[in-house]
């Protein structure tokens, strides 16, 4: 594995294809500015190097993102409240459509912005010590980041209602039951070392082929059946023509491991 390459709120560490954002702002990473500021500059490197996979987890003991920066929205006026609130969308919203199977290492605690940051991966990852939560009523808030309308296409609207309405923190074991966590670590290990695991698993893949079924799950949320099922018959389609299908067939014929971008 590389060097970790700069000394900000957010750092990175890259092998081949897949690359490590690791969030650092002591004590608790709350998401302000600066740590908005770095998962910008991180993910412009993720950019320039074509990853395939990117990993996000923490280098703070105890903390995958405590959520947002509340001293800092405490002191601002309505108009600096929502400058923040635009910034702090604009990097979630920037990691969740970026052409990238991206995986949360939740070890700690992921609550507020924090979880909608993890939301806002493809796939989450958690250790026995993952505690997540929305608790933004209990600031007279609500989730603003995304949280409204992620954690509902995650784990149904009653549960999702259930978390925001009382801003209860639920563990690991729980969070992976109701499908807010995709794979839980196993005891001994570290969700970042699990969520490494995931993603070179993911790395051998094809990329056009994992975003077309990201594309399609997405579509079966907001198109009736009919509607999916041709949308699902054009993604497969545009993978035979234009994507690495042909590769991956001659590939499986052959006896050999295809060699995807």
């Amino acid at each position: 594995m590389a060097t970790p390459q700069g000394r900000a709120a957010v750092t990175w560490n890259r092998d081949g294809s897949i690359v490590e954002f690791i969030l650092d702002r002591p004590p608790a990473n709350a998401l302000g500015p600066e740590l908005i500021d770095g998962l910008h500059t991180a993910i412009d490197y993720a950019q320039a190097v074509d990853a395939k996979v990117i990993v996000v987890a923490s280098a703070v003991d105890g903390f995958f993102a405590a959520g947002a920066d509340i001293k800092h929205m405490s002191t601002v006026d309505s108009a600096s409240f929502r400058r923040y609130g635009d910034a702090l969308r604009g990097a979630l919203e920037r990691l969740g459509a970026l052409p990238v199977i991206s995986v949360a290492a939740v070890d700690g605690l992921a609550l507020g912005g924090g979880l909608e940051l993890a939301m806002a991966c493809t796939l989450r990852v958690g250790a026995a010590r993952a505690r997540l939560g929305l608790p933004e009523v209990k600031l007279g808030l609500i989730p603003g980041a995304g949280g409204t309308q992620r954690l509902p296409r995650l784990v149904g609207r009653s549960r999702a209602l259930d978390l925001m309405l009382t801003g209860r923190q639920v563990e690991a074991d729980e969070a992976y039951w109701i499908g807010l966590i995709d794979r839980l670590a196993e005891p001994d290990t570290t969700a970042r070392a699990t969520a490494w695991q995931l993603a070179r698993e993911l790395a051998a893949a094809s990329t056009p082929a994992q975003l077309a079924v990201v594309r399609t799950v997405d579509a079966a949320y907001d198109r009736p059946l009919a509607d999916g099922l041709r949308y699902e018959a054009d993604q497969i389609q545009d993978l035979f023509e234009q994507g690495e299908a042909v590769e991956g067939l001659r590939a499986f014929i052959d006896k050999r491991t295809p060699e995807f971008a």
